[in-house]
């Protein structure tokens, strides 16, 4: 075998060493979603995403708005949505975390889609209400007899002292994220003005913030 051969087959193994084969990756989790950047858990490694990039791994990120990412895996693309990890190899891989997420609004507030017994609601996520709290219209569009299913008492509020109603939400789920049995209270009147996703539900899962990011992340 002559030297210029040898040479040309020793770089070609050198070069080979370092390529990782995408059917390697055994999970991918999408943590955050741009228009066109997505931030990715891939094998438990966190990369951030252009359109066109390819990570280490061999995940390329085809496309990406604010609800989705396409991502390209193996020569096979697939879309991919926030929250749970997705088995990729042969071997199935079960997802430790779901995760949901919600960014700061102009007035520094966090927003987020969910519902309670099955009824949509946006919640404020507010870390120093004691449960998720409501007003007394909130519970009646959500068919909640609260007067009849609840135990009176008395709470202070901004207002002043109200008539509140304490209850247990049969399952409230944010984002990727359902907790059954959850504590609630109704006031009579119009306070609070939103739905607040209070420490009831936030002290079962772990809260994150990151600039103007939350993460709420369920380990399972």
């Amino acid at each position: 075998m002559n030297n210029k051969l040898t040479t040309l087959i020793y770089l070609l193994l050198i070069q080979l060493s370092f390529v990782t084969p995408a059917s390697a990756v055994n999970t991918i989790q999408v943590m955050a979603l741009f228009n066109g950047k997505a931030v990715l858990k891939i094998d438990k490694v966190q990369h951030t995403l252009s359109i066109g990039d390819t990570s280490p791994e061999g995940v390329k990120l085809v496309s990406a708005d604010s609800e989705k990412a396409v991502l390209e895996v193996d020569g096979q693309k697939k879309t991919y949505k926030m929250g749970n990890a997705v088995s990729i190899g042969t071997q199935y891989s079960k997802p430790t975390e779901r995760v949901s997420q919600a960014f700061a609004d102009r007035h520094g507030m966090y927003f987020i889609q969910g519902s309670a017994n099955g009824y949509p609601i946006k919640f404020l996520i507010d870390t120093g209400a004691t449960s998720i709290a409501m007003n007394s219209v909130h519970a009646d569009r959500l068919g909640i007899d609260y007067k009849l299913i609840g135990k009176q008492g008395l709470v202070s509020t901004a207002s002043g002292i109200a008539k509140a109603y304490s209850i247990t939400l049969n399952k409230v789920k944010v984002g990727e994220i359902e907790l059954r049995n959850v504590a609630a209270v109704i006031l009579d009147g119009g306070f609070p003005t939103e739905v607040l996703l209070g420490m009831s539900f936030l002290g079962r899962v772990t809260v994150e913030r990151e600039g103007n990011l939350m993460r709420i992340i369920k380990k399972y």
